[in-house]
């Protein structure tokens, strides 16, 4: 009999993130190989839920510890060969340059897969056997793209490998950061010099060609090596046309216009990358929001200790107006901490101490927001002792910085679409171009004059302005995203986000506020109020469901400081409730619907009647059975979020047409709610499989989201075509499973991240009207006699202005209140 094993794939590939990961398909191959294995396939459970690697074998030829030993195994061989790495680099100034960086390091036996962005971040696949970490840093640097060496939160570093420091440079080039934009400016310098002598004087004839021949040299010296990068790898890109364009100028004769040309090409290409440097940097200005230093509390003694040495439960101090150094929650002094840098809210939140330290480091990660705090927040006027839940390296904010700069190499269906269409149109400008240099042949004119015209034509139809026009937006754009507490990881994300027609919401934790309270206690078969109350505080005690949390925190309160009796072996019944032990005795609490299913008896008459009258009433009911007797029924309600309804007014007038709730609820639950809200539908009574089904089914109709809190939804999540969770910023689970994170627990952030991206598409949209259009007319304009100069004004022009153009969306304003 063929029997199945499934094996978290994270535990068997660590350094595998990428469920497409071509190491997964390695493991597999190597799997299906062995004997007495059937089959091995990958299981995707969602996003933020570890994928499985399901092994269907034959346990009478391999029995179930060796197939696990076998899978080990070879993880671990796998592991050992193949390595991940991402560096942070300087010397990648513009889109194309990261294009020829990921070429070249293709080209590197061993070099699996690379992908280099403008924004100065390589991520490499690569197999240890054949190559490795310095051999790819060697290579880097004889193109000239040197390590970034910048302070950032431990953790956050460029790869994950030991050594970058003693491999690091500082790098700008060769007159140091602003080598670029020094060489243009010589290069105009050079230009103007020797036009002003050649128009003003007569006496020194060669003395305008040495300025001219200078001007080549400084405006040529970066698109030369650019260009020869690309010739090595059998690649034609727009430096190449912008050189032979220049040296047919200078073989005419025109070397004013020649050096004309390469003087806006290097400029342009100078403001390009300080645009989108401005870019790079509101990122990299995240990851200097933590301090340096904290003072820790040692045998009584503060000390003061770098943050990357803090542990968890250490305890800081942390004065007025400063920085929190760490993740973790306060154990003494009140305050108000400004959260914007890493949740975008824009209201300071006030500050208290746990009431049970010893119960908060054992739910660290479900403590109430007034008590917890992020590295790099600030704070108010009170003093406040934090005790450490995280590392440095773990953070919110690093784990924000990391994703950010991952999320910079992730292209989106326009980036790619312009990539594709890039790579054939430079051939096509060359071969035009060649066509036009036999133009004398056809029509009645001199070589020169058709040579002339086709270098033009090469300035005019060079796509500079369409290889910068989408990465230069959405690089702004998650820029600006991440500056205002929402974390969108990638290009795809931020434009699927702004095509949106339709959103899902998950209710608890996300309509509502997740924290439930008690409305009623209603007693059954002879039980007592305080019986029903104990037995549902020691059962629910032992969870930390949002339900269980308000019955524990609610009955105790009921109870008037009785203390309930002790239940044990609790066990999770997914979407029904749960079961445990009070003695010997078993206890159900949940559903009605649990009852009368898997062998369990149907509910008695009065908790049937209490049940549908507290539905009818839209409160969440859960019945406590002990033994064979129902104890009764218990009703809560969660309360609505402030600004929810106002959050889906904006959302509609952006354009979001249908709002659906979607919720395990009771559908009169979930009605209640929706009405409250402002929502016209609400699906209630469903089980986490069925609301995959349900996003499934609206995915059908058009592109949907699915906003819930990351944790319990990441299935439909996955299913939707944009994955949304809240409260990113105390879950590292909802950090994982989003497309899109919203880093305060708020949905007004909701809104602002919508109108970002369909502001965001709005930008690439104009530029590549523009970048095309500009195309358009310059190239019969030049077939019709239109001069190197002005089409080189022009088209230089036109990349300035779809640059500068991205660079409006940092400073898209915020409508949150």
């Amino acid at each position: 009999m063929i029997k199945n094993l499934q094996l978290d794939i994270p535990i068997l590939l660590p350094e595998v993130t990428d469920e497409a990961d071509a190491c997964i398909s390695r493991l597999v191959e190597e799997l299906r190989a062995k004997s007495g294995i059937d089959r091995v396939h990958v299981r995707t459970a969602g996003k933020g839920v570890p994928a499985k690697l399901c092994i269907h074998y034959d346990p009478d030829i391999q029995p179930l510890a060796r197939i696990r030993e076998l899978a080990e195994a070879a993880g671990a061989r796998i592991s050992q060969r193949f390595g991940h790495v991402r560096l942070d680099v300087e010397g990648i100034q513009h889109e194309r340059r990261a294009r020829t960086v990921s070429d070249t390091l293709r080209q590197i036996p061993g070099v699996l897969e690379a992908q280099a962005s403008a924004a100065g971040t390589v991520h490499v696949e690569f197999d240890r056997d054949q190559v490795d970490e310095p051999v790819l840093i060697a290579a880097l640097a004889r193109i000239g793209v040197l390590l970034r060496t910048q302070d950032r939160p431990s953790g956050s570093s460029g790869h994950d490998n030991e050594g970058e420091d003693k491999h690091a440079h500082d790098h700008g080039g060769l007159l140091g950061p602003n080598s670029e934009l020094i060489f243009a400016l010589s290069c105009g310098a050079a230009l103007l010099i020797g036009f002003a002598i050649e128009k003003l004087t007569a006496a020194l004839g060669w003395w305008p060609l040495v300025c001219y021949v200078a001007a080549y040299v400084f405006g040529g010296f970066y698109t030369v090596r650019e260009a020869f990068d690309n010739l090595r790898l059998k690649r034609f890109e727009i430096d190449t046309l912008m050189l032979v364009a220049a040296a047919g100028a200078a073989a005419l004769g025109s070397w004013a216009e020649g050096a004309l040309l390469l003087f806006l090409f290097s400029l342009g290409h100078a403001l390009e990358h300080y645009a989108m440097g401005r870019a790079k940097r509101a990122i990299e200005a995240l990851a200097e929001l933590a301090p340096e230093t904290a003072r820790l509390r040692r045998d009584g003694q503060w000390v003061e200790v770098s943050v990357a040495k803090l542990e968890i439960g250490d305890v800081v101090s942390v004065r007025p107006n400063e920085r929190l150094p760490a993740d973790g929650f306060v154990v003494a002094g009140t305050s108000s901490v400004n959260q914007a840098p890493v949740t975008g809210e824009s209201i300071p939140v006030d500050k208290r101490p746990v009431d049970d330290p010893a119960a908060a480091r054992g739910k660290a990660v479900a403590l109430e927001a007034s008590s917890r705090v992020f590295a790099g927040t600030i704070n108010g006027t009170g003093a406040l002792e934090v005790e450490v839940t995280k590392r440095s390296g773990e953070s919110a904010l690093a784990r924000v910085v990391q994703l950010v700069s991952e999320a910079e190499t992730r292209q989106s269906p326009t980036q790619r679409l312009t990539e594709r269409i890039e790579r054939i149109f430079v051939p096509s400008v060359l071969a035009l171009a060649f066509v036009l240099l036999f133009a004398w042949v056809v029509v009645d004119e001199p070589f020169r004059d058709s040579f002339y015209r086709a270098m033009a034509v090469l300035v005019a139809a060079s796509p500079c302005a369409l290889a910068i026009a989408t990465p230069s937006a959405v690089l702004s754009g998650i820029a600006r995203a991440a500056r205002g507490g929402v974390l969108v990881k990638g290009g795809a994300p931020l434009e699927d986000l702004g095509s949106l027609r339709a959103m899902a919401f998950d209710k608890t934790g996300t309509l509502t506020e997740g924290r439930p309270r008690i409305t009623d206690v209603v007693p059954a078969d002879g039980a007592s109020e305080a019986e029903l109350l104990e037995v549902a505080v020691a059962v629910e005690s032992l969870s930390d469901h949002p339900l269980a949390t308000a019955i524990a925190r609610d009955g105790r309160e009921r109870l008037g400081g009785r203390e309930p009796t002790t239940a044990s072996d609790l066990k999770s019944l997914t979407g029904q409730g749960v079961t445990a032990r009070i003695g010997s005795t078993p206890v159900w609490i949940g559903k009605a619907e649990m009852f009368g299913n898997e062998g369990l008896a149907p509910l008695g008459e009065t908790a049937a009647a209490s049940i549908a009258s507290l539905r009818e009433q839209g409160r969440t009911t859960m019945v406590v059975r002990l033994g064979d007797r129902d104890l009764g029924t218990i009703g809560l309600m969660d309360t609505p979020r402030a600004g929810a309804r106002e959050a889906l007014e904006q959302l509609r007038a952006l354009g979001i047409e249908r709002m659906i709730m979607i919720s395990g609820d009771h559908r009169n639950v979930a009605n209640a709610v929706a009405e409250q809200v402002g929502l016209d539908e609400a699906w209630g009574d469903l089980m986490p499989e069925d609301k995959v089904e349900a996003i499934r089914k609206l995915r059908a109709q058009d592109k949907v989201a699915m906003v819930g809190d990351g944790v319990n939804d990441a299935p439909a999540m996955a299913n939707a075509t944009v994955g949304i969770a809240m409260g990113a910023a105390g879950s590292d689970v909802a950090l994982e499973t989003a497309d899109v994170a919203l880093m305060a627990d708020n949905l007004r952030h909701l809104p602002f991240a919508v109108g970002l991206s369909r502001r965001t598409r709005a930008v690439i949209r104009q530029n590549l009207f523009v970048s095309l259009g500009v195309v358009a007319l310059l190239v019969p304009a030049t077939i019709f006699g239109l001069g190197i100069g002005p089409a080189v004004a022009m088209h230089e022009g036109s990349t300035l202005l779809v640059v500068f153009n991205a660079l409006r969306l940092l400073a898209y304003r915020d409508d949150r209140s």
